[in-house]
């Protein structure tokens, strides 16, 4: 299935997004936006573990990234390899470190171009070039487990093109029905559902979670803190979301999420067996989540509730600040309020992802409902808002996520994630695709559940490489 469980993990501040514009590999969701695509959501290996062993599959433990800098003559493409990993039973230490060419090649390429025709240039001065800071990013990342059952992980990076360094820190504990988690970031990296990016200077987060029960029902608490001013690093809307804006906010959100199937073909153990000259061989899918044919549909519906303290002064604030391109939003934060969302998904699968060609094709189409609230005020106007009244509030129009994925050859399939939103907006008459991900997937099934996933992006102009697990 797509996965459901998003609806209410985007409700919160930890929803990650895969993103290359730092060394942690992601980017954090905005709360009150419409949910991420599924072929967005990061991996839920940390960057300098899925580096650590991606590395051993390419040439010289380097592997490629694509994405836009502020500075244009550093280039999109980037390079990163892992450094220094030394660990211990319970302690790891990991130093990542990523290059940009393109502004070294340029360099040196105007080096020889400004020379006399029979003059080479010296050493020192094709030297020089290599040891311009800005070509260079260093994350050195760092976890301690306190106990079987938690763990503590401490991480930061510095960018030559930059200034400053983010630092982040985790403190994991896992309960035997529920898990607690304190982050701490300086500053927290977020991307809307635009793909714009910004900066928060402190975020702090603490929350508890409940695992799944057989009946379907989850919940969950939390506690989060911005302090400072977000600031855009490529935003073309001067104002900050709402909820990235100083203050206080206590949380709660439960769901209930249910599925059934219309037809699932089982797999049997004669399934996973192949007879041969040499005897009998186990072959399984390549993706154990993708084993079994089947027609299904599945649902979730859930609620929220928060409550705002603090930050009022900058909520009145409409001016720009002097220093920042970023104006502080006009519109009023509530102190309080409540929501419902819902989502629900038809996925059918053809194939056992198991035979060399021709043995995987799904399809999930999930519409999402972010805000009950919001989507009802629309149908009592009579669907006639106008489109900057969409664009004030994009939680009012439900969007449709479509993924396909089909093998290409052995364990390598093509997937395209999509979002559609259905309704007129940006001065566009009807549905229109609002966002859309492709991928091409590496499946291992060592991992039984594990991919080597390489995704690219159109709307960021951002692609990676990622390992990914048990990712639905």
């Amino acid at each position: 299935m797509a996965r459901l469980r998003t609806a209410m993990d985007s409700t919160f501040w930890d929803l990650n997004v895969s993103s290359p514009r730092n060394l942690e590999g992601s980017a954090r969701a905005i709360p009150g936006e419409p949910f991420p695509l599924d072929g967005a959501r990061a991996s839920r290996a940390l960057r300098i573990q899925q580096v650590s062993l991606l590395g051993n599959g390419f040439p010289l433990g380097i592997i490629p990234s694509f994405g836009p800098t502020a500075h244009k003559e550093l280039g999109s493409f980037a390079l990163q390899t892992l450094l220094l990993r030394p660990e211990t039973a319970n302690w790891w230490l990991g130093l990542i470190g990523q290059f940009r060419p393109k502004k070294l090649i340029s360099s040196i390429k105007a080096e020889f171009s400004n020379g006399g025709e029979w003059e080479l240039p010296g050493f020192k001065d094709v030297a020089k070039h290599f040891m311009e800071k800005s070509l260079y990013s260093l994350g050195l990342s760092s976890q301690l487990a306190l106990s079987p059952s938690s763990s503590i992980m401490l991480s930061t990076e510095g960018h030559g093109e930059r200034k400053g360094r983010r630092h982040k820190m985790m403190l994991f504990q896992k309960l035997p029905n529920h898990d607690i988690t304190l982050e701490a970031a300086w500053p927290e990296l977020f991307i809307d559902h635009k793909g714009q990016y910004w900066d928060v200077p402190e975020s702090i987060s603490l929350d508890l979670s409940s695992l799944v029960s057989e009946s379907g029902l989850r919940y969950r608490f939390g506690l989060h803190k911005n302090s400072g001013h977000p600031q855009a690093l490529n935003a073309k809307n001067g104002e900050a979301p709402l909820a990235l804006l100083p203050g206080l906010c206590a949380k709660a959100a439960f769901s209930y999420e249910k599925g059934r199937d219309f037809w699932r073909q089982k797999e049997k153990e004669e399934d996973v067996m192949v007879k041969t000259d040499r005897g009998l061989f186990w072959r399984p899918s390549y993706d154990a989540r993708l084993n079994e044919p089947h027609s299904a549909i599945s649902g979730i519906i859930g609620g929220t509730c928060a409550a705002w303290f603090g930050g009022s002064e900058s909520l009145v604030a409409a001016a720009s600040r002097e220093d920042e391109e970023v104006s502080l939003n006009a519109k009023k934060r509530s102190p309080l309020s409540a929501d419902l969302f819902g989502s629900v998904c038809y996925t059918f699968q053809h194939g056992n992802f198991r035979k060399p060609y021709g043995d995987l094709t799904r399809v999930d189409a999930r519409l999402d409902i972010c805000s009950a609230s919001a989507f009802a005020r629309r149908v009592l106007n009579g669907l006639k808002r106008s489109s900057v009244n969409s664009a004030e509030n994009p939680l009012s129009s439900p969007r449709l996520n479509l993924i396909l994925q089909q093998q290409i050859a052995g364990p390598i399939a093509f997937r395209v994630d999509s979002r559609v939103l259905l309704d007129s907006s940006s001065g566009r008459c009807g549905p229109h695709v609002e966002d859309f991900i492709y991928s091409l997937s590496y499946s291992l099934r060592l991992l039984q559940s594990g991919k080597v996933v390489a995704w690219y992006s159109p709307k960021r102009k951002e692609g990676m490489i990622e390992l990914r697990v048990f990712e639905f």
